[in-house]
């Protein structure tokens, strides 16, 4: 589906917790930087943005490649939107009076609905290229912070719910299956 507005790009099917092995492994990093590269990027920023969501891994729309895209606020409330391939992750260390962690709630396109207070570093830093091979850096505090490192667990094969206890886990995945006990495909 081809969305009006924001990203030029094709809507794809969201993978679901447990549908396809590709959201439970790490990704494999990119090698081709090419006009393939280029469309996926621009599907995942249109699927992100059909899903209501504010990022989006390759692997959450079936692709294993180590991309992510963001379009998420930060905590003074500007908009951080990029992507970055082949990423790494840093937590640098707080700066000024800012905390160290927040606990707050997390969701996610992969398991639709529930959500559970995890804790997260307030600030993150993602060091990566782009389409080109260029070098990108995107930094950033509070909401966008949390969800760079949500986005970089998915590139290693984890989804917020496997970090909780088990317990808390399973009710989660039960309440995101519904009452036909399935997650939607």
């Amino acid at each position: 589906m081809r969305l009006p507005g924001r990203y030029d790009g094709v809507a794809r099917p969201i993978v679901t917790y447990g549908s396809n092995p590709v959201l439970h492994r790490p990704s494999a990093p990119v090698t081709a930087f090419d006009e393939s590269l280029r469309r996926l990027v621009l599907d995942m920023f249109a699927s992100m943005a059909a899903a209501d969501g504010v990022g989006l891994a390759a692997n959450q729309i079936g692709v294993d490649a180590r991309v992510f895209v963001i379009d998420c606020p930060d905590a003074a409330g500007e908009d951080v939107i990029g992507y970055a391939v082949n990423p790494v992750l840093t937590l640098p260390a707080p700066v000024g009076d800012e905390p160290a962690q927040e606990v707050t709630e997390e969701g996610c396109l992969s398991v639709p609905g529930p959500y559970a207070e995890i804790s997260r570093a307030f600030r993150a830093r993602v060091d990566g290229v782009d389409v080109n091979g260029d070098p990108v850096t995107i930094e950033a505090t509070g909401m966008a912070a949390r969800c760079l490192q949500h986005e970089m667990d998915h590139l290693e094969g984890i989804v917020y719910v496997d970090l909780l206890p088990e317990e808390l886990r399973e009710r989660l995945l039960a309440e995101a299956a519904g009452p036909e006990g399935e997650l939607p495909a």
